[in-house]
């Protein structure tokens, strides 16, 4: 199982061809954090977090917030020893054998492509939001929701999956300077939020706290992670830092730490101001989100709750009394979130492009368009995938599973770096990560315990998606393994890192 191993020697030795200036201080790798994490999640889950935990989802944020930020230490670690593509697939390749990268590679697919389907139906949301306070146009149930969340297809989410897959294709990155500004489109937007709804809080309204024990707020806070993921974005800059030592756990939790302020801000002024109380059914009996039970439900109430929306922080702004800023928030929503697909969908066919070129895929994924220079035979198959999950499946059940794939990856990392601690202690690490012995197993503990807090239909999801990907393995990739064949290819010219949030501020 753990045979296969991809020498650590020969990545660095690639690796070594394309050092970085180091120019990231504790302050820009900070700064970089908070742009790549703030987004999505806060967005579009605040009204799956509610259903699952109502006022509760305040710990909810408070317990992914720190998952995270004990597996981002161990991730920096390996992120500066191995500063190559492939994220954690390259990790386990180096250090657990093929197997092991082949199963987190088939997770890091969960992770980043429905992902990227979660994000689509979350802007969709927005987008329908809009057009409907904008112009006063009624828009059709049947055509803005999949079949699980009362209606039949979510055409928005599909257009907007294929108009960024064509922009892929094409070749199209985003430039500095408009990340720059989307990142201050969306903090811009929160913090209007926050100053607005702060002061109109009841106290009230945060009772009962915790209406599903805690139970819910488990499973809200397995669900709140991905608000979180991004913040790779901050280890992968490992090689760009200066002193990486000092300044990458400051990057790391200090990011986390003002994202997870700032969520609970929001979340605070969801819930004062609105109530974030979950629906019940007729008899009393708890309701999941985006099912065809909770849809009824919101619309015998005309959607008037917070956990009805599909673009909470708009609509609470609205029934506070802030129309326009409301509608100020969509368009914020509206114009960052497409950013945050095309990361999502370009780090997927990386580690799709990667793994095609180690001959565990069918090597025609790693075919490079002779005029555009991408993968676009990748790219557009995924994008046929993310398109036909945005379609059908509710924002809620895409980001659990995306988190399950998430949540493996970084547990296998966690172990990764306790495994190379023990076989090849004196190798140079530009980060250590602090107390070790102690981090990693807390980090590996916090995703399993997060993982078994999802719903046990992601977690079937999940080991059906596993059971699968051995199937292949087995019967395919690894009797067409580079490596099992005896060649050791490690390139690094074309396959580059996925474009992170906000541009390092030199």
């Amino acid at each position: 199982m753990f045979g296969r191993v991809k020498p650590l020697d020969a990545i660095l030795a690639t690796a070594e061809k394309k050092s970085l200036h180091r120019s990231l201080g504790a302050f820009q790798l900070t700064m970089l954090g908070v742009g790549a994490v703030i987004g999505t999640g806060i967005f579009v889950l605040t009204a799956e977090a509610a259903q699952k935990a109502g006022p509760g989802m305040m710990v909810s944020f408070i317990i992914a917030g720190f998952v995270c930020a004990v597996a981002a230490l161990c991730y920096a670690e390996m992120a500066a020893m191995v500063p190559v593509s492939g994220s954690a697939y390259t990790y386990s390749y180096a250090v657990m054998g093929e197997l092991v990268a082949w199963m987190v590679g088939w997770a890091l697919i969960l992770e980043y492509a429905i992902a990227a389907g979660a994000v689509s139906v979350g802007w969709s949301g927005y987008m329908i939001g809009f057009i409907q306070h904008s112009f006063h146009i009624t828009v059709p149930l049947e055509f803005v929701r999949g079949p699980f969340d009362g209606g039949l297809i979510n055409l928005p989410a599909m257009s907007i999956a294929a108009v960024i897959t064509g922009l892929l294709v094409l070749g199209t990155k985003e430039s500095a300077t408009v990340n720059a500004v989307l990142v201050a489109i969306k903090i811009a937007a929160l913090s209007l939020f926050v100053v607005l709804t702060l002061p109109v809080i009841q106290s009230g309204k945060f009772v009962p706290f915790a209406p599903l024990g805690f139970t819910g707020i488990s499973g809200a806070a397995a669900s709140i992670f991905f608000a979180y993921v991004g913040f790779d974005a901050v280890s992968t800059a490992a090689e760009e830092t200066k002193n990486p030592q000092r300044n990458m756990p400051i990057g790391l939790i200090g990011s986390l730490a003002i994202c997870t302020v700032f969520y609970m801000l929001v979340a605070a002024g969801v819930i004062g101001t609105v109530g974030a109380q979950p629906m019940a059914g007729p008899h009393g009996e708890v309701l999941s989100p985006g099912t065809p039970a909770l849809s009824a439900a919101c619309a015998a109430i005309q959607d008037n709750a917070v956990v009805c929306s599909k673009e909470a922080l708009a609509w609470t702004l609205r029934s506070v009394g802030y129309p326009f800023v409301g509608w100020l928030v969509g368009a914020a929503a509206i114009l960052a979130l497409p950013s945050v697909i095309l990361m999502m969908m370009f780090g997927q066919t990386r580690i799709f492009f990667v793994m095609s070129r180690d001959g565990l895929l069918p090597e025609f994924f790693s075919k490079v368009h002779p005029k555009f220079h991408t993968p676009h035979v990748i790219t557009m198959l995924t994008g046929v995938f993310v398109a036909l999950f945005a379609a059908f499946f509710p924002v809620g059940l895409l980001a659990d599973v995306s988190n399950s794939g998430t949540l493996f990856a970084f547990a296998a990392v966690s172990i990764a770096v306790m495994v190379l601690r023990r076989t090849d202690a004196n190798r140079h690490r530009p980060f250590r990560t602090p107390a070790v012995a102690v981090v990693a197993p807390i980090s590996i503990a916090g995703c399993v315990y997060l993982f078994f807090s999802l719903s046990s239909e992601t977690i079937l999801l999940f080991f059906g998606w596993a059971l699968v990907g051995l199937v292949i393995y087995y019967s395919y990739s690894r009797s067409r393994s580079h490596l099992g064949r005896g060649t050791v290819e490690v390139h690094e010219t074309d396959a580059d890192i996925p474009p992170q949030s906000v541009p390092p501020i030199a």
